[in-house]
C-alpha cells in the first residue's frame, strides 16, 4: 500500500493536540468548544497536556497550514461567537499519514503511540497491521542492539553501571510482545472495524452537556 505524500508545513506544527483536533474533525465540522467537550468525553485528555489556550492555538496552527478550514460562525444567545472548522482534502492526508508514522517508528515518549493507538480507528484494520509490522520489526532490531551492548559492555564494566540499559530493553520487549499481540488480533479479525461506519456512528454521538 503506497501511503499518502507528507504535506509540505514546519514539522513544530504537529504535537498532540493538532493530531486531537484533525482526528475529531475527520466525525464532521465543529466548533472549538464542541471539540473540547468530545475531547473530555472520549477521554482523549488522558495524553493531552491541558493547558489554557492549547486548543485554540493547535486550532490556528493547523488553519495556517491549510489542514482546516472555518466553514461557519454563528452566536447562541449571549454566548460568544462560535466558528466551525472542517477537515481540508490536506488536512485528510496529513492525519492518515502521521498516524501511520506514529504507529510504526518506536520513540523515546510513548505517549505518541499512546495518541495513535487512541485512534487507531482512522486507519482501516489493514493498515495498522501494515503500520505495527513495521514497528515490531525496529523493536526486534532495538533489543538485538541493546543485547550486544550489554554483552559487550557489561563485563568490562558491571551490571552497576548499564542497569538503564537493561531496563530500556525490558521496556521494548515488552511492547513488542503486545505489539504481536495486537496484529494477531487484528490478524484473526479480532479486532476488526469499517472505519466509514465508525466514522458516521460518531457523528451521532451527543457530547455531554457543559
Amino acid at each position: 500500500m503506497e501511503p499518502y505524500p507528507v504535506p509540505q508545513y514546519k514539522p513544530d506544527h504537529r504535537n498532540l493536540w493538532s493530531l486531537t483536533v484533525l482526528c475529531l474533525l475527520r466525525i464532521r465540522p465543529m466548533h472549538p468548544y464542541e471539540i473540547q467537550r468530545l475531547i473530555r468525553d472520549y477521554h482523549k485528555d488522558e495524553f493531552l497536556e491541558l493547558k489554557r489556550g492549547s486548543l485554540y492555538h493547535a486550532i490556528e496552527r493547523l488553519k495556517s497550514a491549510g489542514l482546516i478550514d472555518p466553514v461557519e460562525t454563528f452566536r447562541e444567545g449571549r454566548r460568544p461567537e462560535r466558528t466551525v472548522y472542517r477537515l481540508t482534502e490536506l488536512g485528510e492526508r496529513e492525519v492518515v499519514e502521521w498516524l501511520r508514522q506514529l504507529l510504526a517508528k518506536p520513540v523515546g515518549d510513548s505517549t505518541q503511540f499512546f495518541a495513535a493507538l487512541s485512534f487507531l480507528s482512522v486507519l482501516s484494520p489493514q493498515d495498522a497491521w501494515n503500520q505495527l509490522q513495521v514497528r515490531a520489526g525496529l523493536l526486534v532490531a532495538e533489543v538485538a542492539g541493546l543485547d550486544r551492548v550489554l554483552a559487550e559492555i557489561v563485563p568490562k564494566i558491571g551490571r552497576l553501571f548499564l542497569v538503564e540499559i537493561e531496563y530500556r530493553r525490558a521496556l521494548r520487549e515488552a511492547e513488542l510482545a503486545w505489539v504481536k499481540s495486537l496484529m494477531e488480533d487484528l490478524r484473526a479479525c479480532r479486532l476488526a472495524w469499517d472505519p466509514e461506519v465508525l466514522r458516521q456512528a460518531a457523528a451521532k454521538f451527543s457530547p455531554s452537556k457543559g
